[in-house]
């Protein structure tokens, strides 16, 4: 069993503002500390570029030049999104648990606490519906929740899942770290901004 922080990307053939990946559209990037410069620079892209909107008056104006202007919105937009979530894989089975859905991002990751601490369930976006529940013990992983009877359901004990996200965590703490180090080569002006700011975005706190 293995739960990982994925990033959702899309090719960006035209982006010359740094290095970045080749990937096609409506994939996911796995989020760790083994990553290449260039699928930091991909991870890095995709998270600005999803906050790339008009920020409100307060947060100053847009700078002219591309790259001032391209992480504007990271750098001041005060709810931060990522696009993804924690993908659960069932090896034995093949099955996965695609967290990562509408109106849920990494930046909602610490649901999965809620399930094992909090109320004992959360919902993960749709299409798919995907739900996570406490009963007792178990946690149950199911796909489409709407799919009443027809969904297909992985279910784990609550210290597995425990740890399962205990690592998914630190996947991401790692993923912050080589991006920090990633910043301070390719962006040196903006890189304790930038990494500030994708702690935010991950949920992860500045000081993390």
């Amino acid at each position: 069993m293995v739960m990982q922080p994925v990033l959702e990307i899309f090719a960006a053939d035209d982006f010359t503002l740094w290095p970045v990946g080749e990937h096609k559209s409506y994939g996911y990037l796995v989020l760790n500390g083994k990553l290449t410069p260039a699928e930091v620079g991909t991870a890095v892209m995709r998270i600005a570029d999803y906050n790339d909107f008009e920020p409100e008056e307060e947060h100053g104006p847009c700078p002219t030049d591309p790259l001032g202007a391209f992480l504007h919105g990271l750098l001041t937009m005060p709810d931060l999104l990522a696009a993804g979530g924690f993908r659960v894989t069932d090896n034995a089975t093949d099955t996965v648990f695609v967290e990562p859905g509408c109106c849920s991002g990494l930046e909602t990751w610490r649901d999965w606490l809620e399930v094992l601490d909090g109320s004992g369930c959360s919902y993960f976006g749709h299409d798919p519906s995907s739900m996570a529940e406490r009963v007792g013990d178990t946690v149950r992983l199911t796909l489409d929740a709407h799919a009443k009877d027809d969904s297909p359901v992985i279910e784990l004990p609550v210290d597995q899942v425990r740890a399962l996200v205990t690592g998914a965590q630190q996947d991401l703490r790692d993923f912050l770290g080589l991006a920090g180090t990633w910043a301070e080569q390719h962006l040196p002006t903006y890189a304790a901004a930038v990494t500030v700011a994708l702690a935010r975005a991950l949920d992860l706190g500045p000081t993390q």
